[in-house]
């Protein structure tokens, strides 16, 4: 569905004249219809989810001198629960060190980690210590092209009616709707609990059901497995 079409039913429901066109128009409703479409686009596909679609897997390749590498062009943020994993001892993944103050430490303090460690600062992803020549370390992000043209290439915004979403249309239909009502000070309690309940079903499909579960966890989903064997001295 065009992010026309998507526009044109939400006209009908928050009681607008459904346009022909909006992207080419610059009437005052279709310029604020055109920023919610884009500004709830980016909610739905950061803000609350790592979704499936928009997952891209990057590769740094070393040198073995370098150890700091720049982002890929299209990213927009790691995943929620992110790892480096090398190609040189791929049996664990880097240590990640999100507190810049640890970073400095580390650094200073001249520490080498067992497997190695990253972080990142400013637009770049620090590696210590360096990852051997041609070796390479891998890591999943969420690339910030959520939308597509009518010939499928991939982009940052919606610029043209005939430009696809990439996620659920149905939700970024709801969410402008209750949105539009609550900018305009309308009752819209109800409309952000239809998109709620429909960003859930979403986000419960993108990785497949999870409705009923039978018995207890019996482990941490984040613990490490023991090795199965017995040691012998």
């Amino acid at each position: 569905m065009a992010i026309l079409d998507v526009i044109q039913d939400a006209c009908t429901v928050i009681g607008l004249t459904v346009p022909t066109a909006v992207f080419s128009q610059s009437d005052r409703e279709l310029v604020e219809l055109k920023s919610l479409a884009n500004e709830m686009a980016q909610r739905i596909a950061f803000d609350g989810r790592d979704w499936t679609k928009l997952k891209v897997l990057g590769t740094l390749t070393g040198d073995g001198t370098a150890q700091s590498f720049d982002l890929p062009g299209d990213y927009k943020r790691m995943l929620k629960k992110a790892a480096l994993w090398p190609s040189a001892s791929p049996y664990a993944p880097f240590t990640h060190y999100p507190d810049s103050d640890q970073w400095l430490g580390i650094t200073v303090q001249n520490f080498q980690n067992l497997v190695g460690a990253w972080t990142m600062i400013g637009e770049q992803v620090l590696i210590k210590p360096a990852i051997p020549s041609l070796a390479t370390a891998q890591f999943y992000y969420l690339t910030n092209k959520i939308i597509r043209d009518k010939d499928g290439v991939a982009k940052v915004a919606f610029t043209a009616d005939d430009d696809v979403f990439r996620l659920d249309e149905r939700v970024l239909k709801l969410g402008m709707i209750w949105q539009w009502k609550a900018n305009k000070g309308r009752a819209y309690a109800e409309d952000m609990a239809t998109y709620e309940d429909a960003l859930a079903v979403s986000a419960g499909a993108d990785k497949g059901s999870n409705i009923l579960a039978v018995g207890r966890r019996r482990s941490s989903i984040d613990a490490n497995i023991a090795y199965p064997g017995v040691i012998v001295p």
